[in-house]
């Protein structure tokens, strides 16, 4: 990407050249044509044509996120006991976040326990009564009627010993869930709790990210929506890495336009290795529909003033005007493909450079001829 440039001033012995030609000395020096004074220009106010890869596609912006973001919230009521792992720390999946005061809870489990070991004594001493009506009733010893007696006894037994069951999954849960868990391998972005809070099922406790994959969440125009088709990739920088970019792809598109701006949400998904990305930065890019090498100028070197496209070229050690045709315009580089009128390793001025009058004598300065002498 080209910068702006400036064109270096006239010299002292370029403006004593053109007085020399002003005022000539001679009858011989008014009857000769003037001579072209030469402008010194600096090696910055000049481009090379060349070929480069030209990129076309709908320009995006939006913010990164973490693809997965949980916020942990408490399942039992109670009292915080103690917290484990501050916002920023590395955690494994299951690593404990925090622990809730469980003693209430643990009584509670105590009694479903005993509960359930009195049902299942009941159980079993039903199925050995059922057991032995049946050979009764077999030999003829007992009425069939009693043996229905003995079934309903059964079948009451194991009620019971699936609800003391239930009762004490459920404590075991409501037990297990005052130690808190990490749900995956993260790292806490949050915490919102401290030791000695009391919260209340559903109170949010931490918030856990996984870095491992972020999500770039932005929009693109209605009318470039043709453009962009699931898995595309999409090439864009980050706001605190400057000079590197990264890329993602396209993983969906929201099937609706937003009705007030008439974009269009998309959402790419980007590998982030070694965990250099962080969520909540600004991101800019744009998705490569289309990339092939050709024949680019930049931007600044295209002047559009007048009814064709033309630039200022540099030959012979004199600027030439020629008209050019252009074709695709890459928005992120900033530079326009070019497919007739120069050829790669044409010299072009740039910029306040383009001012310059065509057949123009032209000489190159290097960097020390513009310092002041001492």
């Amino acid at each position: 990407m080209s910068r702006p440039f400036r064109v270096v001033a006239f010299t002292a012995t370029s403006a004593l050249s053109l007085m020399l030609v002003a005022c000539g000395g001679g009858a011989e020096a008014s009857t000769d044509a003037p001579t072209p004074v030469t402008v010194q220009i600096g090696p910055e106010a000049m481009t090379v044509a060349s070929t480069t890869v030209l990129s076309t596609g709908p320009i995006l912006s939006g913010t990164l996120v973490a693809e997965r973001t949980a916020q942990i919230r408490a399942e039992v009521p109670g009292s915080v006991v103690q917290v484990f792992h501050d916002p920023g720390a590395r955690i494994a999946q299951g690593a404990s976040l925090a622990k809730i005061d469980d003693r209430a809870i643990n009584d509670l489990y105590l009694s479903a326990k005993s509960g359930l070991t009195a049902a299942q004594n009941g159980a079993d001493i039903a199925a050995r009564e059922l057991s032995r009506a049946e050979k009764l009733v077999a030999a003829g010893a007992i009425a069939e009627r009693e043996l229905e007696n003995v079934r309903r006894g059964d079948l009451t037994a194991r009620t019971m010993l699936d609800d003391a069951k239930a009762r004490l999954a459920s404590a075991q849960k409501q037990l297990d869930a005052t130690n808190v868990l990490a749900p995956y391998a993260g790292i806490v972005s949050e915490r919102i709790v401290n030791p000695g809070d009391i919260v209340a099922p559903g109170s949010p406790l931490f918030t856990v990210v996984d870095p491992a994959t972020m999500r770039l969440e932005a929009a693109v125009p209605a009318e470039q929506l043709s453009q962009v088709r699931v898995g595309a990739a999409v090439r864009f920088s980050v706001t605190g890495y400057p000079g590197r970019t990264f890329e993602g792809r396209v993983s969906n598109v929201n099937p609706s336009a937003d009705p007030q701006t008439r974009q269009v949400r998309l959402f790419v998904r980007i590998p982030n290795a070694g965990n250099q990305l962080v969520a909540g930065l600004f991101a800019e890019g744009r998705v490569a529909s289309d990339s092939r090498e050709t024949l680019t100028v930049p931007e600044l070197a295209v002047d559009m003033r007048g009814l064709t496209p033309s630039v200022l070229r540099l030959k012979n050690g004199r600027t030439e005007k020629v008209e050019v045709t252009l074709g695709a315009r890459d928005e992120q580089m900033e530079r326009y493909e070019v497919t007739a009128g120069i050829t790669a390793g044409d010299t072009l001025l740039v910029g306040p450079a383009l001012g310059i009058s065509p057949n123009t004598p032209l000489k190159v300065t290097s960097p020390s001829d513009t310092k002041p002498k001492q």
